[in-house]
């Protein structure tokens, strides 16, 4: 707790705290958004490293949660699956990890934010687009964005989930995909960020308190979850990506 309070003050802990069971909920409840809540919460009170240090280890164990959650075969059938996806978001989250301390914090927030927004917005009025099937050009355009975005702000979720939506994805299989795709970009963020000076000694406390609200609300969110529909759930989805976007946008225009 030593190291930890030297690097946060105890009201920050709490704000954080409650930061992360927000974004624990609503992981549950759609499947994703944790990185970006945890982002955009964070960052209004800590700096844009720390935060993002600090959102790596719930990333990394609720989406492993959420992978496994129909067991070790629908999991690996899910990367089997997206294995292209998987393979060309790898690669460009490990080289654009290397430009977390580079690329200015406004531009990184507007490259992710205006595609999303666009995205759902559509969507959600009936002008959206679908994929009648899987693409391997689009998956693996969509899986280098997601990566690219994904290595240096820990949000990898948006252009997934719009390519899953895109998809029309049945409900659990979106959520386990995402698990799945999110668990594992979350594996190569930590090994990426441990190289790029992120995640180290000092920083490793704070991301492992933020375990605990993360992990517990998540269960909450995943009550709710199944409760609901396919098209309550994809109508939640994209009202979160579109509440995601804008305010990504906001932080891109005011940073």
């Amino acid at each position: 707790m030593i190291s930890l309070f030297s690097i946060v003050s105890p009201t920050e802990l709490a704000l954080a705290f409650a930061v992360a069971t927000l974004a624990g909920v609503i992981k549950g409840l759609v499947g994703f958004a944790m990185p970006m809540i945890l982002i955009s919460g964070l960052g209004i009170f800590l700096s844009p490293e720390l935060a993002l240090a600090g959102l790596i280890l719930p990333t990394l164990v609720t989406n492993g949660m959420q992978a496994l959650r129909h067991g070790w075969k629908a999991a690996w059938s899910s990367v089997k699956q997206f294995r292209l996806f998987l393979g060309v978001g790898l690669v460009f989250l490990l080289v654009s990890a290397q430009f977390v301390r580079v690329l200015p914090a406004n531009v990184m927030l507007l490259i992710i934010g205006i595609p999303v927004t666009i995205f759902a917005f559509m969507q959600l009025i009936g002008f959206g687009f679908t994929l009648a099937a899987p693409s391997k050009r689009v998956e693996a355009a969509v899986g280098a964005f997601a990566g690219f975005i994904g290595g240096m702000s820990g949000v990898w979720g948006p252009p997934t989930v719009a390519y899953l939506t895109a998809l029309n994805t049945p409900k659990d299989e979106h959520i386990r995909v995402q698990g799945v795709i999110y668990g594992l970009g979350a594996v190569a963020l930590l090994g990426a960020h441990i190289g790029s000076g992120v995640m180290r000694l000092q920083t490793l406390p704070f991301s492992v308190f933020l375990l605990v609200p993360a992990v517990l609300a998540m269960q909450i969110g995943l009550r709710l979850q199944t409760r609901i529909d396919q098209v309550t759930f994809r109508k939640a989805t994209l009202v979160v990506l579109l509440i995601a976007g804008l305010n990504l946008v906001r932080r891109g225009i005011i940073s």
